[in-house]
């Protein structure tokens, strides 16, 4: 069984984890992206949606499964078993769709937001007394950086005069270059962008995203939304050190002349376990509690119009970068706000960048 079956059959194994356990982490007013009053959370068409959405998924990953076993077993291009994954991905976003679209026309239909009180709650106090960034949870990436940097150091005099600086699919390398302190230390240069674009996301964007506070509950819906905002941020700045860690390993490989077949899972694997990690750890703290709150009666606005599919938030009114997510855990873009386009080219340019000075054709 080479890496690359190894490496499709977990990532596949996730989505289909992700997708079929999302619907129960997420909240229960937002089912499958669609607003609904707290009364009509447990509706007959939202629980017979939220079987529905489990078999069309269930049945998705079986087919995408046996897509790619038979990919496999007639080419044998090792190259075409990623697209299992993409199938997978796209068959969740269609069952997702459809979910959405049902609830939907039974909440126009039964006219669930009628006579319903709708407000709005704001937490003043994140910008005259925000919460604090957490730094120290920073310290992992900069000291994995500063580790390679210095192992590279002590490693350039005895390291191989030509260098394998791109690796296929198969972890054989196939491009070269002559040893040099720009070679030598390019995925350096890579961990330091890494680490400064999501520290920056973290620090500038998830600490200033708009709280989606229940109006119902507005005491403890801001008091849950700090403590998750700022779980979110240690969860993504973990992910840095995994990312950091995974760069670490490959330079090692670049240094020492090492070729093998598991060369692509030395990134790969601190990256997927740090995503499980996170989204657990997310998950776990996804719910707000009102720990006793009096409900106030109100509930939160039908804003469906500016959720695109139920995934996609655009709100060219709306000044935040990020907001809630719908589905799911975390936070999303707001597709509307014209920095978004900004930080997405900066984003692609840095993982591009990192893919093509390590793997790929």
């Amino acid at each position: 069984m080479t890496v690359a079956i190894v490496l499709n059959a977990g990532l596949s194994v996730l989505v289909l984890a992700l997708a079929l356990a999302l619907p129960s982490i997420t909240s229960p007013t937002v089912p499958f992206g669609v607003r609904v009053p707290a009364q009509r959370a447990a509706d007959p068409t939202v629980v017979r949606q939220m079987r529905i959405y489990r078999w069309r998924v269930l049945g998705s990953g079986i087919v995408a499964a046996g897509v790619s076993i038979v990919i496999y077993s007639v080419t044998g291009v090792t190259l075409l078993l990623p697209l299992s994954v993409l199938v997978l991905v796209g068959a969740w976003y269609g069952c997702f769709f459809l979910a959405n679209q049902e609830i939907r026309a039974a909440k126009a239909a039964g006219g669930w937001y009628e006579g319903i009180r709708q407000g709005i709650a704001v937490d003043t106090g994140l910008r005259t007394d925000p919460p604090r960034f957490p730094w120290l949870w920073l310290a992992p990436s900069l000291i994995v950086t500063v580790a390679t940097a210095v192992i590279g150091v002590i490693l350039y005099p005895s390291m191989p005069a030509v260098l394998a600086v791109h690796y296929g699919a198969k972890g054989v390398p196939n491009r070269l270059a002559a040893k040099s302190v720009g070679t030598v230390f390019s995925l350096v240069f890579v961990q330091i962008g890494v680490t400064a674009l999501l520290a920056g996301i973290a620090a500038a964007i998830i600490f200033r995203s708009r709280a989606d506070i229940d109006p119902a509950h507005p005491v403890s819906s801001a008091r849950w939304h700090r403590q998750y905002m700022s779980l979110g941020t240690k969860a993504l700045l973990g992910l840095v050190a995994m990312v950091d860690l995974g760069i670490l390993g490959s330079s090692l490989l670049m240094w020492t002349g090492t070729v093998t077949s598991w060369a692509p899972l030395v990134v790969v694997l601190p990256i997927l376990a740090a995503v499980v990690v996170a989204v657990v750890v997310l998950a776990r703290s996804n719910r707000e509690r009102d720990v006793g709150e009096k409900d106030t009666g109100l509930t939160h606005r039908d804003d469906d119009k500016y959720w695109r599919g139920g995934l996609f938030y655009v709100n060219r009114e709306d000044p935040a970068l990020l907001v809630a997510r719908r589905f799911g855990v975390g936070w999303t873009l707001n597709f509307g706000n014209p920095r978004t386009a900004m930080l997405l080219v900066g984003v692609v340019a840095l993982i591009a960048l990192l893919v093509s000075l390590r793997f790929g054709g």
